[in-house]
């Protein structure tokens, strides 16, 4: 089952805020520092709460990594003591969890909900703006999260690439690659936990793979290997990092082609061409909700306004900063500067 819905108060940047959320695409737009990775780690800490046996709150740590790994520095910063709220929904089923200011240890968050969470399991990756699969040689992949240096995520996310390949592969996922298949060029291999692109020019580790292939090679092997199926969740944080805006299109595409599959996709960009992509190729019955943080004038607070169509995203500093650049184009062009 799709979340829904999640609500936080007095969570790192959100004082009292909610989004209701598509079953297929979700796009999170806003200016740096309105949450939107945060609000995704949040959505996949609950999710691997429902399918590990680790608690809500120690994912939380595990995803956020906290100075001194204290939950209580993940409540919003205000004078004096202050409890934060953490609400995820999948339809009737809700996810929460309490932890105040001065709570050090994880395990002692109040957590509700967890045994109904756990009937519905789902497989969750987050794919962060940085790429990590050419440092998968020697890192640390092992349920010690003492031994980790960065945040879980990075962890997670090697632990799924890793995975074996669908003997033969499957005409979903098939239809899924064939958008990629013109970028990448190859496939990806695993020989002893190292990456190599076999392809035109031969085998490449990935250290010697140019960045933006390494990030359609991880989206490659993570539909080769089964990790994005029906009824799983794929967030990922500014798809355009390191990706030429030539090769935006084929993996919008791709993006579609999972949600049309059920996968729930979670995206956070800062990039006009990913948003226009997206609208573009979008079909009628395709399900897109695109969500604005911003934040209100006078209190400061996060906000959000979600629309399901592109032309009404409210406020979009994306196109405006788009539409000023070419404003000032077009006035240089008639009145060149001396």
């Amino acid at each position: 089952m799709s979340l829904t819905r999640v609500r936080l108060r007095k969570f790192t940047a959100f004082a009292d805020f909610s989004v209701d959320l598509s079953p297929g695409i979700n796009v999170f737009v806003g200016r740096n520092g309105v949450g939107k990775t945060h609000l995704m780690k949040v959505c996949y800490a609950a999710c691997e709460v429902a399918t590990t046996g680790i608690g809500f709150g120690e994912k939380l740590v595990r995803v956020f990594r906290p100075r001194d790994l204290r939950l209580g520095r993940l409540v919003e910063r205000q004078q004096g003591g202050q409890t934060a709220t953490i609400e995820v929904a999948r339809g009737n089923q809700r996810l929460v969890t309490r932890f105040a200011t001065n709570m050090r240890d994880a395990d002692d968050a109040r957590t509700e909900g967890v045994e109904d969470w756990r009937d519905d399991s789902v497989q969750a990756t987050f794919i962060p703006a940085e790429e990590v699969l050419a440092d998968a040689p020697g890192h640390p992949v092992s349920d010690d999260f003492g031994d980790l240096h960065t945040d879980e995520i990075h962890a997670d996310l090697l632990r799924r690439a890793l995975r074996p390949l669908t003997p033969g592969g499957n005409p979903v996922q098939e239809r899924l690659l064939r958008p990629l298949r013109p970028v990448l060029k190859g496939r990806v291999t695993n020989r002893n936990n190292q990456f190599f692109l076999d392809g035109h020019d031969g085998n490449l580790e990935f250290s010697l793979v140019a960045e933006g292939h390494r990030k359609i090679g991880l989206l490659w092997l993570l539909t080769r290997n089964g990790t994005l199926r029906n009824d799983s969740v794929l967030f990922w944080d500014e798809p355009e990092t390191n990706l030429n805006p030539s090769v935006f299109g084929e993996v919008m595409e791709t993006i579609l082609e999972l949600q049309r599959v059920g996968v729930q996709v979670f995206l956070a960009t800062h990039d006009y061409v990913i948003l226009k992509e997206l609208d573009m190729r979008r079909h009628a019955d395709d399900s897109i909700s695109f969500h604005s943080l911003f934040r209100s004038e006078g209190s400061e607070e996060v906000r959000c306004n979600t629309v399901d169509d592109y032309s009404q995203i409210h406020p979009n500093s994306i196109a405006e900063a788009f539409d000023d650049l070419y404003y000032r184009t077009i006035r240089d062009l008639a009145d060149p500067p001396a």
